[in-house]
């Protein structure tokens, strides 16, 4: 019986080409070899596409440090070196505050300044408020290409076996948990697609239009990577938010539909992250069919950091307890991969796996969450066998060496158990007890925390969120009449004052301002201004106005600890976000809140209650997450009843981390500027106080609003 298809370009995937080579790398300790291993053969282009990228990494490890010339940074630049025609490309997302601390401090000057003039890097910052580009691709002469999981970033790098204490595990002087991932390997039109992929991008992100290669010259798959599947039709499956004027593109929410919906027998994944509301709802139905498939799933035992595991992990544990809600016949398994030794660290899942049936595998950067259903960038691959049964013994093989290494057992002990028991649950269940096995996944959020996250729009959207929508997210329902008396002159008022900020925000970026101010141009009036008696003055005057013309505070305070160093860089980028937050915040209380309530209506009431009763920890929040403008926050608080001194301690406590990150933190400004480590050892340590002294704050905060129901159980 021939199988229907389950890829259709237009509906779930972008297109289907053909691939010779079909290659799963499994962990990254493979997919670093391959990479080595194959641009070290590139003739013409590499594409390196990230969410995060990471020119300090070691791509092969045999212990310690002495490795160097594996670097990332290191090893583009001696490769574009000995192959004279080659171009590397390097596009890297242009993060998030929230994300400041985990990240490479100067990658511009990492791979821009400091590297081959034939390495081109870009911050992609071109999505929409809130969005995130979250593709992992590297694309090596169209001819070879990488997707999946896996950034070439810090804290990825690990082997098969997760050993509690590998001393290879760690990056620029850290050690970090096991970390399991998945990277995807094709060849031929495939990757040449994913070449087009990534030139569409590097033009969006503002670079020049870039001419695919001419597809000559040695062939770059690597040396000793023995394809998992040939001869075979690949999809390519993507997410893009809707931004300017190109429509969302929400391939990757249908296909996973569409995937479920097609399932006869047993559902595989494993994620990161499992809170998608629509792959939530198509397996509950599918659960409580009476016929229907086994599903088993893999994830992390919690969210990795306290931030995500009271967000992010408190949606993925009613998602979870949904599902088994639904699971009317037993044929739910919810896991997480744990071993002996680990001492409280987790095994950080963060593939992004789904396999149905043996008819189909994907492969990709999407999470299970709602972001990556349509506002964040992503890229997925999908191999259908169709009728193949080669196709469809490469498809289990992949799928039951994931469960080997979870279960700590051989790829065949699995085929046997699974072939034996006639389940694939019970197959699994019989393998599981060992040293490393998989076991049952927690069974809800603490009470405490569940009652006071917030709906996971807010959190987690698929969308775009509107200023009216976050209001409606957020807002407390309340019972006091809506006043629409008065209006015309105060709507002229504020419309004025709001039209005032649009002209000041359209002169950056709609002219020539935009292109001139960026980091080139700040850095080159570090000599300037660096000694000059007012330059305090100015660098504070610089945040009140980039604040009202949406300039990226980011690079504001990338340029106050170019300018100044780590420490008076850190003191004024502080002081310059609180001016600029405050300026705003003024004009939201100038404006008053009954001028802004009757032009915005109740929306902004009910917002307005919300930021008066809760004080502080809101408005640290929304500093830490991207979930709304800074200026129009600082608009509603300061027309609200919240008070200036509960607002400004907020700002300073969330802003806070991301700016100790950008000036003092890593290498950062201190090895830049040549300053001896030991100068800063004072700031290091206050900044680590005060990093644990707001998280502290935040749990206090966060247990203080329900204090009795702290540690009970459902």
């Amino acid at each position: 019986m021939t199988d229907s298809r389950v890829l259709v370009p237009g509906r779930n995937c972008w297109r289907i080409v053909p691939s010779k080579r079909v290659s799963f790398l499994v962990d990254a300790e493979a997919y670093f070899s391959a990479f080595v291993s194959a641009v070290a053969r590139a003739t013409h282009t590499v594409y390196i596409v990230g969410w995060d990228v990471d020119s300090r990494i070691r791509l092969l490890r045999n212990g310690g440090n002495g490795d160097s010339p594996w670097r990332l940074g290191t090893f583009l630049n001696r490769t574009l070196t000995c192959r004279e025609a080659l171009q590397i490309y390097v596009l890297d997302w242009d993060f998030a505050m929230l994300y400041a601390l985990d990240r490479e401090p100067l990658p511009l000057f990492k791979f821009g300044w400091d590297g081959h003039r034939r390495l081109h890097f870009r911050m992609d910052g071109e999505h929409p408020l809130g969005a995130s580009h979250h593709q992992k691709l590297v694309v090596i002469d169209d001819r070879v290409a990488f997707c999946g999981g896996i950034d070439l970033a810090a804290g990825r790098w690990d082997t098969p076996r997760h050993d509690p204490d590998n001393p290879c595990r760690r990056d620029n002087g850290r050690a970090y948990p096991p970390f399991h991932d998945v990277q995807m390997m094709v060849d031929g039109a495939a990757a040449h697609s994913l070449g087009e992929l990534a030139r569409l991008r590097w033009e969006r992100a503002g670079g020049k239009r870039l001419p695919p290669p001419p597809g000559t010259g040695e062939d770059p798959w690597p040396e000793g990577v023995v394809p998992d599947i040939e001869g075979v039709d690949v999809g390519i499956i993507r997410t893009q938010p809707a931004y300017l004027e190109r429509p969302q593109v929400a391939e990757v929410r249908d296909f996973y539909r569409d995937a479920i919906r097609s399932a006869r027998f047993s559902i595989y994944i494993e994620n990161q992250y499992f809170t998608a509301q629509a792959v939530g709802e198509t397996l509950a139905a599918r659960l409580r069919e009476e016929e229907g498939p086994e599903v088993i799933i893999v994830l992390p035992r919690e969210c990795s950091g306290w931030l995500e595991a009271g967000t992010m992990g408190v949606l993925q544990a009613r998602l979870v307890h949904r599902l088994r809600e639904a699971d009317h016949h037993g044929r739910l398994r919810v896991y997480f991969p744990e071993r002996e030794g680990l001492d409280g660290q987790i095994i950080n899942v963060h593939a992004k796996v789904l396999v149905v049936d043996d008819r189909l595998v994907r492969v990709g950067s999407s999470n299970l969450n709602n972001r990556s259903m349509g506002l964040d960038t992503e890229c997925d691959l999908a191999v259908e066998a169709l009728d193949d049964p080669k196709v469809r013994s490469g498809i289990v093989r992949f799928r039951n060496r994931l469960l080997g290494e979870h279960l700590g057992v051989s790829t065949g002990l699995v085929d046997e158990a699974a072939g034996r028991r006639g389940s694939f649950i019970e197959a699994v269940e019989s393998l599981r007890g060992g040293d490393r096995s998989l076991k049952p996944f927690p069974e809800e959020a603490e009470p405490w925390l569940d009652d006071i996250v917030p709906q996971s729009q807010l959190l987690d959207p698929e969308r775009p969120v509107s200023l009216g929508e976050l209001m409606d997210l957020v807002a407390v329902q309340d019972d006091v009449p809506e006043d629409r008396t008065g209006g015309i002159r105060d709507a002229v008022v504020l419309c004025s004052a709001l039209a005032l900020l649009l002209l000041l925000a359209g002169l950056w970026w709609w002219t020539p301002l935009k292109g001139l101010l960026n980091v080139e141009t700040l850095a080159s009036w570090w000599g300037i201004f660096r000694h000059s008696p007012a330059a305090p003055l100015i660098a504070l005057a610089g945040f009140v106005i980039g604040g009202l013309i949406l300039f990226p505070v980011t690079l504001l305070i990338l340029a106050m600890a170019l300018m100044f160093g780590p420490f008076s860089g850190f003191a004024l980028a502080l002081a310059g976000s609180l001016a600029s937050a405050l300026s705003t915040y003024s004009l939201g209380r100038l404006l008053g809140r009954e001028r802004v309530r009757r032009v915005a209506g109740g929306r902004l009431h009910r917002i307005s209650r919300r930021l008066a009763r809760s004080g502080v920890l809101p408005v640290v929040l929304v500093r830490m997450l991207p979930v709304a403008p800074f200026s129009v926050v600082n608009m509603v608080a300061g027309a609200s009843r919240l008070r200036l001194s509960r607002f400004l301690l907020g700002t300073a406590l969330g802003m806070t981390p991301g700016i100790l990150a950008i000036t003092v933190f890593e290498e950062g400004l201190g090895g830049f500027l040549g300053s001896s480590p030991g100068e800063h050892a004072p700031l290091l340590f206050l900044a680590l106080m005060v990093l644990l002294g707001t998280a502290w704050f935040i749990r206090r905060r966060l247990r203080s609003m329900h204090p009795h129901r702290t540690g009970e159980k459902k």
